[in-house]
């Protein structure tokens, strides 16, 4: 059974105050109990309790446990941008349902989409190119930047 369809968005949600203040908490550590996040809040614990499920309901917040690649063995992150003949739609759905990206976005300019990838290692990234990205259907040219350290990445949107 599929999930219900969502209205299509009007424009950005609005967050009172007390929904920034728990996001914020959240995004500091999203084991924080309901009790620590209502007598920060000046709510309920229970009052709480509605407004996270609200927001996880809503697809508004997740809540996930962020794990650093090369920490955990995927030594090569790459940004891919990938030149497509067709439909690009097609292209990003294949290429989303890879094990190795984690992030696919549709672009204008040079690429039609973005694509960023975690490998192992360099050869695990050759082999994701050359035989998996090139070989899909649909992709004309690849550009590859390897990265060489991340210097900033954030998740606290919306909430400051």
């Amino acid at each position: 059974m599929s999930a219900p369809a969502r209205p299509a968005s009007t424009g950005p949600v609005v967050l009172d105050e007390v929904a920034k203040a728990i996001v914020r908490i959240l995004q500091h550590d999203g084991r924080t109990p309901y009790a620590t996040i209502a007598r920060e809040v000046g709510l309920s614990e229970a009052a709480v309790r509605q407004r996270i499920q609200r927001l996880l309901d809503s697809d508004l917040v997740q809540i996930v446990a962020v794990t650093d690649p090369a920490q955990v063995g995927f030594t090569r992150q790459a940004l891919i941008g990938i030149s497509t003949t067709g439909d690009s739609q097609r292209v990003a759905d294949r290429l989303s349902a890879l094990e190795e990206v984690s992030y696919v976005v549709s672009t204008t300019g040079r690429y039609d989409l973005l694509v960023e990838v975690v490998c192992t290692d360099d050869d695990h990234l050759l082999t994701l190119l050359q035989k998996t990205i090139r070989g899909t259907r649909g992709v004309t040219a690849t550009e590859t930047f390897q990265y060489l350290k991340l210097n900033k990445q954030r998740y606290d949107w919306g909430a400051r």
